[in-house]
């Protein structure tokens, strides 16, 4: 028999997340200012209701939010088992093997790179009204990306539940703001009565329903990295399902209920046009109408923290995806070591300010637009590679569970996420046609193959650094989606599965 590789436990000092800094509410805050309700409220649904022209968007968060029901199913059963900041490069790896959960890693640190980075060139531009207002005038948008950018990098290199009481400020304030606006919008109807005719199944089975489902699933990203903080959670086993959950259920309830309240304060058979003539603005237009221009600045001003609350949660979910792929190794070992102080993730948080900062001087340098090459651009590509990986995760969950003893049902194991996977699958064939249509380009745009190709070819390039790693290096390839809580493992240096700790194999 082929010498074992043996793996080296992790250190506690300098390679270890701070442990039990984090409960449900905590993890609940990061998980929603990911999804940025009110960014996606004042963007993405006008955006929906002036592209496609379908007013059943109300319908289609609702759709989406049952597929990724169906999804976290299988998911949280998975994060019973397995305690892993790299969430879907950890569960990939333990579902599918070694070498596809590097595949997964390299398209998840592009994928949430972008979202993140991409919000930077937003809020320049979502910051220009409120400063106007307020003083008269307002500096280039990169100014105010970089005084965003210094928050966000300081904040990453503190504790965490010092990011996690910022984010509840910001976001308990950005989720009242929308709620007022709906209530406002509700109870002044057009026409002088309240219409519930988008509400039919009629405005959502039209053509284009194909693009509406797209936007819909991308105004729940973020909604998964609750397993990213499942280290730092105070219960792991009960922080994350609740936090899963409880966030597809606010984020759904939230959007399909502002999604409808502006059908009702517009009409509904003027709030396409109404979405084509003000955009963004149309929010802020009818909380003018109906509250006062006070409340359009609060409102406007509260925008501008949605942006920032999303960035620094972005930020913490790539610096910890960084962490845990520098802790097995495939990534240097620099990026897998946290303050002794703080127990942030402190090279993998200052590597993402790093890229972050070279994107925005790149910007600023040339000349491009932030709000569509950088914002829109950034996040649909990195809307379109979470999609992605919660497909191969669903599949991963039914793998897993296939060899692995355990006393969960046929529902948890198999049915949940066979289901969602069917679905995921049908909406990313939708998404790459109307690709074109996602990032308003034209359709003979060479964009529109560029930006979703990125990722199958990260995910191959990544599968192949992961063969390489079972071949040179197997103590390193013997310990890729083991985690912080991986002992000492002796595992054959050509099998591509060690034998899973004791939690994988009772229930």
């Amino acid at each position: 028999m082929p010498p074992a590789a043996t793996v080296e436990r992790p250190s506690n000092v300098s390679e270890a997340l701070a442990r039990g800094r984090l409960g449900i509410p905590s993890v609940v805050f990061f998980v929603l200012s990911a999804a940025a309700p009110l960014t996606v409220v004042a963007g993405v649904v006008t955006t929906g209701y002036a592209v496609t022209g379908v007013t059943g968007i109300t319908l289609a968060f609702l759709a989406v939010a049952v597929v990724l029901t169906l999804f976290a199913v299988g998911y949280v059963a998975m994060a019973r088992r397995l305690t892993n900041a790299g969430a879907f490069y950890a569960y990939i790896a333990r579902g599918l093997g070694r070498p596809a959960g590097v595949g997964a890693a390299w398209v998840a640190l592009i994928a949430y790179n972008a979202l993140q980075v991409g919000l930077y060139g937003a809020i320049g531009a979502a910051a220009e009204p409120v400063l106007d207002q307020l003083f008269g005038g307002s500096p280039a948008w990169w100014v105010v990306a970089l005084v965003a950018w210094a928050l966000v990098a300081v904040l990453g290199v503190l504790r965490v539940d010092v990011n996690g009481l910022v984010l509840a400020v910001l976001l308990l304030a950005e989720i009242a703001v929308i709620l007022v606006f709906d209530l406002a919008q509700v109870t002044h109807p057009a026409g002088g009565s309240v219409s519930f005719a988008t509400l039919s199944p009629d405005n959502l089975l039209v053509p284009g329903v194909g693009a509406i489902l797209v936007l819909a699933t991308t105004g729940f990203t973020g909604f998964e990295s609750a397993v990213v903080f499942s280290e730092e959670s105070k219960d792991p086993k009960r922080t994350v399902p609740m936090a899963t959950y409880l966030s597809v259920a606010i984020i759904a309830g939230l959007y399909a209920f502002s999604a409808w309240t502006m059908t009702v304060a517009t009409g509904p058979d003027r709030i396409v046009d109404a979405s084509r003539e003000q955009s963004t603005g149309l929010i802020f237009n009818l909380a003018g109408a109906h509250l006062g221009d006070t409340a359009v600045t609060i409102g406007q001003a509260l925008f501008l923290t949605s942006l920032l609350a999303a960035m620094i949660s972005f930020h913490n979910t790539t610096a910890r995806y960084a962490f845990a792929l520098g802790r097995e190794r495939v990534l240097p070992a620099l990026f897998g070591q946290t303050s002794p102080l703080t127990g942030a993730p402190r090279a993998a948080s200052l590597a993402q300010s790093a890229l972050g900062l070279v994107v925005i001087v790149l910007y600023a340098a040339a000349g491009w637009d932030p709000l569509v090459q950088l914002f829109f651009w950034g996040g649909t590509g990195g809307g379109f590679g979470v999609l992605l990986l919660i497909t191969a995760t669903a599949v991963a969950v039914i793998a897993f569970f296939a060899r692995t003893r355990t006393e969960e049902t046929l529902w948890r194991r198999v049915v949940a996420p066979a289901l969602a996977a069917i679905a995921l699958v049908a909406v990313i064939v939708v998404a790459v046609d109307n690709f074109a249509i996602l990032l308003g380009v034209a359709p003979d745009s060479p964009l529109r193959w560029v930006i979703p190709a990125v990722y199958p070819v990260a995910a191959l390039l990544g599968l192949l650094w992961g063969l390489v790693l079972r071949r040179t290096r197997p103590a390193v390839y013997a310990r890729i989606g083991l985690g912080a809580e991986s002992a000492v493992v002796a595992a054959p240096r050509t099998a591509d599965e060690v034998t899973p700790p004791a939690a994988e194999v009772t229930a």
